[in-house]
């Protein structure tokens, strides 16, 4: 069931993409709540998550490649590399010109996989908000591992198995041999009903992804890599009153509630999260 502004409401298809319909449907049939503060809010998260998957499926087809992080690159007319493998954005250079270029020139760029989530995630707000205010918000960007800055407000809870498009989700290889450290894990973009978007493996089903990361296990385990329940995604509700239709002088609520279960933590001008 969908809640706004407390009260049950009915959808109307043509307010919606194929994408957004097909969804909401689901969490309009379904015996869990979800609530939203206003339909602007309701319509900026859907807007948000669709942006997430077409970023994640564009990023797949943009040539990037996958390193670690001692063979990383980037464009050097945009970005610096730094000692540890990261990519510091140069003075001159826009966020969102710097961000826009991973997709432009996707041959230029190599990382592994939490990095390129970060990107998706960056690339996916960028669709959606004005551009002056990513810039503002996002200034200094640095790319590295799972390094982000803490404007993307990103919420942890526990439950992948009701997880929606454009989150983000691990699948854990515990037995990873170390002659392959790369393969402990692969950060992914949900994208569908059990298909993902994981950097280095590609556009794969959870099985498929699973196969991959069993493939570098240490020899003879028999321990399988498996879906953590984590789930990751930004403040959709933040981040809404930034939004390419919205009000540009409008203040809605600063943070989405934290519901049980769920972490929100605001530290300094960047955050760095351990999946």
């Amino acid at each position: 069931m969908i809640i706004v502004a407390n009260q049950p409401i009915e959808l109307v298809r043509s307010d919606w993409s194929d994408f957004a319909w097909h969804w909401l449907q689901q969490l309009q049939n379904s015996p869990t709540v979800y609530t939203y503060q206003s339909m602007d809010h309701l319509h900026f998260e859907w807007n948000l998550r669709e942006s997430l998957v077409n970023a994640a499926e564009a990023l797949d087809r943009s040539g990037v490649s996958f390193a670690s992080f001692e063979k990383s690159r980037c464009n050097p007319a945009y970005w610096n590399r730094n000692d540890q493998g990261g990519f510091e954005l140069k003075a001159v250079v826009t966020p969102a010109e710097g961000i826009r270029d991973i997709w432009k020139n996707g041959h230029l760029y190599a990382f592994e996989c939490a990095t390129a989530t970060v990107i998706v995630l960056y690339g996916g707000v960028l669709h959606s908000i004005r551009e002056e205010d990513f810039n503002s918000l996002f200034g200094d960007l640095l790319l590295y591992d799972w390094h982000y800055d803490s404007d993307l407000r990103l919420t942890e809870k526990n439950g992948s198995d009701s997880a929606l498009p454009g989150d983000v989700l691990y699948f854990k290889n515990p037995d990873v041999s170390p002659e392959t450290p790369e393969w402990q894990g692969e950060n992914t973009i949900m994208l569908r009903e059990n298909l993902y978007y994981g950097h280095g493996i590609g556009i794969a089903s959870g099985e498929e992804i699973i196969r991959s990361l069993n493939q570098n296990r240490i020899p003879g385990s028999t321990v399988s890599a498996y879906l953590m329940d984590t789930v990751i995604y930004p403040d959709f509700l933040y981040l809404s009153r930034y939004a390419k239709n919205g009000n540009a002088n409008s203040q809605t609520a600063s943070s989405t509630p934290v519901l049980p279960g769920q972490l929100h933590v605001r530290i300094g001008g960047r955050r760095y999260l351990r999946v």
